[in-house]
């Protein structure tokens, strides 16, 4: 369930049936195992791929940033790598934004999402907040294309987003860059309706890797919604 693999599919992988794991699979099973850089470059040596190497983004969250996850559990936490892939969150992470484990491996990406997906929780900003956050997004993967510029998986979402979004074409060829900021972001819950929480921003600067936590200032009314997402989880009101 962590990795986002089916019992079906481990299975085979145990009994060294069915294809060779790919290596997202050998990543997501090296982060639900919460192996360390020699154990995960192992795994990845046994599965017949090449280890992480350098000038490639990492994909990988470390031990002890998921022990973070796991203590700050009443707020929703995302850890993002350098190109917007979301690696791992807690429960209230995806009772915000919804099962992100359901999302298919290569679109399991919030820029992906903005520009050419759907997502259980849709933005629901005005034109100022939409455009600061596209913005952002086309600027982080400038950012990421600067310190990775031979990584394949970053050259692929970058011309799939050229391809399928105009809006994202523009704004990549107007060539500015920036990281994820601090901002406030206003989501439609379909059981809390919308909601506008602080969304401020950790980098991890060891992988470039960036941690999104959401929160609210007590006693108002998006912090009662906040409580009440602890309580509903996952599951439709």
């Amino acid at each position: 369930m962590l990795a986002g693999l089916s019992v079906d599919y481990v299975v085979r992988l145990e009994q060294g049936r069915g294809p060779r794991p790919s290596r997202q699979v050998i990543a997501a099973l090296a982060q639900a195992l919460r192996l360390d850089d020699d154990d995960r470059d192992l795994m990845f040596r046994l599965a017949g791929h090449e280890p992480p190497q350098a000038g490639r983004i990492a994909m990988v969250v470390r031990p002890s940033v998921l022990r973070l996850l796991d203590r700050m559990a009443d707020l929703p936490v995302l850890v993002l790598s350098a190109k917007g892939d979301v690696l791992a969150w807690n429960p209230l992470g995806a009772a915000l934004q919804g099962d992100m484990s359901a999302w298919p491996q290569g679109r399991r990406n919030l820029i992906w999402q903005r520009f050419l997906g759907s997502s259980r929780c849709q933005v629901a900003a005005g034109p100022e907040e939409d455009d600061a956050a596209a913005y952002a997004s086309v600027g982080t993967l400038r950012a990421a294309q600067a310190r990775y510029p031979g990584d394949l998986d970053l050259i692929q979402l970058i011309a799939e987003l050229r391809r399928g979004s105009p809006r994202f074409d523009e704004l990549w060829r107007e060539g500015r860059s920036s990281p994820w900021r601090t901002a406030t972001k206003t989501i439609r819950h379909p059981s809390l309706g919308t909601i506008s929480l602080d969304c401020d921003t950790m980098l991890l600067p060891d992988g470039h890797q960036t941690v999104l936590v959401y929160s609210a200032e007590p006693g108002s009314p998006e912090a009662t919604a906040l409580d009440m997402l602890r309580v509903i989880g996952l599951q439709p009101v």
